[in-house]
């Protein structure tokens, strides 16, 4: 089996430094060669990890894991020709939801991925957990049994749609707090934080149960628990995005929840503020860019 992981961020790097270490043939894949520098599990023993740009690539994969930002997924879209065959595995390995749907190709996944880690050039840490959850099928179960003897964790879920939810709630709310207060996760010792992070969930809730996905009553507090658990240094991909000055995957998160609250024709004044916030300043950015 080939693999190709597209992205070399904190998870493309991750996964494919895991995947080579019991499968040689897994390809790092970036726009430019270069190396990466990576640190599992957030120690101190360095291994290193070559990035092959597109154009020196040549052949075509037998997976293929996309671990790129949400924005820049039409761009993998026009490289795939080159480097995936007919019966090519393709995995989204990204936040939010909805962009499958825009890639032609007949066998195409949404992961939903707990994968910790944060990129500084071309140092990549490693904080914690290898899991992606996969809906089970047939090419899945492969897959899981191809990857077993890796760290990479495949979690084949009956119905995919619960997890890539409560996945969008989890980033929903520390995702836009982060990245509006321009803090990360300690942001949430104020007692007011908390009451808006809980506010901007409760509207999530909303579209998700409106979407059929209906959850426990504790979810909202069984969510806070979890960012109760993140170090208060600890930032989101969104509260680095803004630190950095780089474009958000706002339409991937708070955006596809919006246009969901829209059509269900919800009352969600938190969510419809930090989607407003969040798309302004990404736009912002854009045009800036284009100048």
């Amino acid at each position: 089996m080939t693999i190709a992981v597209i992205g070399p961020g904190a998870v493309g790097t991750t996964i494919a430094a895991e995947l080579k270490a019991v499968l040689p043939d897994t390809q790092l894949i970036g726009r430019h060669n270069k190396t990466m520098t990576y640190f599992p599990e957030n120690t101190s023993q360095a291994q290193n990890i070559d990035v092959v740009s597109y154009d020196n690539t040549h052949h075509s994969f037998d997976v293929i894991i996309i671990a790129v930002k949400t924005h820049q997924l039409q761009n993998v879209i026009k490289q795939l020709p080159t480097i995936a065959h007919k019966d090519s595995l393709i995995i989204l390995a990204q936040n939010g939801y909805g962009q499958s749907q825009h890639i032609p190709h007949q066998h195409v996944y949404q992961a939903v991925v707990y994968i910790s880690g944060q990129k500084r050039n071309d140092k990549i840490t490693h904080f914690r957990d290898y899991r992606l959850h996969l809906q089970d099928s047939s090419d899945t179960r492969k897959l899981k049994q191809q990857l077993s003897s890796s760290k990479i964790e495949l979690i084949l879920e009956s119905d995919i749609q619960n997890k890539i939810w409560y996945k969008l709630l989890v980033n929903l709310g520390i995702n836009s707090i982060t990245a509006i207060g321009h803090q990360p996760a300690k942001i949430l010792q104020s007692t007011h934080m908390k009451e808006i992070c809980r506010s901007i969930l409760n509207d999530g809730l909303q579209v998700a149960q409106s979407e059929g996905i209906h959850f426990p009553d504790q979810t909202i507090d069984d969510i806070m628990k979890i960012y109760q658990g993140y170090p208060d240094e600890m930032g989101t991909s969104m509260y680095y995005e803004v630190l950095n000055q780089q474009p958000l995957e706002v339409e991937a998160i708070q955006g596809y929840i919006y246009q969901k609250a829209r059509f269900h024709k919800l009352n969600t004044p938190y969510l419809d503020t930090v989607y407003t916030f969040l798309k302004a300043y990404h736009l912002k950015f854009i045009e800036t860019k284009d100048l």
